[in-house]
């Protein structure tokens, strides 16, 4: 009787401890998943795929239908992410994440790109009324490559191309970028920035410290950068808490003609009160 008991528990412990080792088990997968990712300028663009291998088999044609919606991978639909606006085979694309569907052909391949990002992975069905864009595809034959590989290839500041390789054929669709209204829209957000943390380092100093001439010097600074309306009131504020007031008018007055056509000028009552009040005060 103790020996049954002993091997029930030996048996006991040799599951208790195999189970923790078996939850860890790792093994190859059928479609290993991948990710690739590249700079344009300054857009970032990234794949994540799976990527089937070759396998003996024959891929188009065959495994991969002529003429038929798939997946351009393997497992759930391979997804590209673009975190600004794009080209994508000449066709306009919003930064976001989509879907890439493709349509094999012995006549030539089209790419598109799809809203649905559940396509495969649930019960989603492909619609074409999900695409942003559906662009005709260059192939090209290339040396045997065993397992699906997407890449980027010449690419500049301005553009790249999307390639998909696999078996012994490659699919380019060429990805445009417009980096210098980019980077004119990133300066002009950096300005404004630099202008607008200087404007509140001023009021800050006004409000909090009565340091007038530290103020001041911080909101004239903000307005050598660039003159809005907001830094342009804050000066005039200063001023005219100093005593300043024919100055202080004049800052004013800027502020009130550079706020009228802007929505967000939430100190109108302020400006016009000051213009009126300090109308006679020299």
């Amino acid at each position: 009787m103790k020996n049954l008991a002993l091997g029930c528990l030996l048996s006991a412990l040799v599951v208790l401890t195999a189970t923790p080792a078996e939850a860890q088990l790792e093994l190859p997968a059928a479609s290993p998943s991948a990710k690739v990712a590249q700079r344009v300028g300054v857009t970032d663009i990234s794949i994540d795929y799976s990527s089937p291998g070759v396998k003996g088999r024959k891929v188009w044609g065959d495994l991969v239908p002529f003429d038929k919606v798939w997946r351009t991978g393997a497992n759930a639909a391979t997804k590209i992410t673009f975190s600004r606006d794009v080209t994508f085979g000449g066709k306009p694309v919003p930064a976001g994440t989509y879907s890439i569907v493709s349509m094999p052909s012995q006549k030539g391949w089209k790419v598109m790109l799809n809203k649905e990002l559940g396509l495969w992975a649930t019960p989603a069905p492909y619609e074409a009324s999900n695409d942003v864009a559906s662009v005709d595809a260059t192939t090209t034959e290339i040396p045997s490559r065993e397992r699906l590989a997407f890449l980027f290839s010449n690419t500049t500041d301005d553009s790249t191309s999307l390639d998909l390789e696999w078996e012994k054929l490659r699919v380019s669709v060429p990805i445009k970028v417009d980096s210098a209204a980019h980077a004119k829209a990133g300066i002009q957000a950096a300005v404004e920035g630099s202008s607008r943390t200087l404007a509140n380092a001023a009021r800050y100093l006004a409000d909090t410290q009565k340091d007038y001439p530290a103020a001041l010097k911080q909101a004239d600074a903000s307005v050598a950068i660039q003159s809005t309306w907001f830094n342009q009131w804050i000066r005039a504020d200063i001023l005219g808490r100093m005593g300043k007031y024919a100055e202080a008018r004049k800052s004013a007055q800027l502020a009130w003609d550079l706020g009228q056509n802007d929505k967000g000028f939430f100190f109108r009552d302020q400006v016009s009160k000051a213009l009126a009040e300090w109308k006679n005060k020299k």
